[in-house]
């Protein structure tokens, strides 16, 4: 197989394929697919089952799409990220006021950033889950202001992007940078490897 799909529209994940050299080909929903309501979480759900279910969904849906479009057969990838602290799950802020919100719960203190990766080919599927432990500095309000301002923690899991503007205040790391980022690099790597990709 010389490529892969990637069923992501995030940028920072292609570029993390091709810091790897995977070759790949976009699979993005279709206009009328509501990508969002696959993210719901379920009452009492544990953080790394939600995350590892969204991916899973977010694969089915990928795998109908292809068959749908008639295109060339291929392995294909979805990931999706999640913080948690504690149980609480936070996923992509809703609004300004939201990312404010979580930026302020997380303050201070060492949360999970949890990213699960699944690939399908042919009939096979195999998946990983990374988990990592950041932790944010004390963030004073008029940096959380900034930084939401910034427009960065919009989209994003727990309302920040550690390769951006957040780093400079991220105290400590602990687990796969490219994990926090997104896609883990080292059990994607793993995962293509087992079904013969890379």
């Amino acid at each position: 197989m010389d490529f892969i799909y990637l069923a992501s529209q995030s940028p920072r994940r292609r570029q993390l394929l091709e810091q790897i050299g995977v070759r790949h080909e976009l699979l993005l929903p279709d206009p009328d697919e509501d990508s969002e309501a696959l993210e719901a979480v379920r009452p009492a759900e544990a953080p790394a089952a939600y995350v590892q279910r969204v991916t899973g969904l977010k694969l089915d849906a990928a795998l109908a799409r292809l068959r749908r479009r008639g295109l060339p057969p291929a392995p294909v990838l979805c990931s999706d990220t999640t913080v948690a602290l504690g149980r609480a799950i936070y996923g992509k802020p809703e609004d300004e006021a939201d990312a404010r919100r979580m930026l302020r719960e997380l303050s201070g203190r060492t949360h999970r950033v949890l990213t699960a990766v699944a690939v399908q080919s042919r009939r096979t599927r195999v998946q990983a889950v990374s988990d990592s432990r950041v932790r944010f500095a004390a963030l004073t309000p008029p940096q959380i202001r900034a930084y939401v301002a910034s427009g960065e923690p919009m989209g994003k899991a727990g309302a920040y992007a550690v390769q951006g503007r957040a780093a400079a205040h991220i105290e400590h790391i602990a687990g796969s940078y490219t994990g926090i980022m997104g896609l883990p690099l080292y059990e994607t790597a793993a995962l293509l490897r087992q079904l013969g990709v890379a």
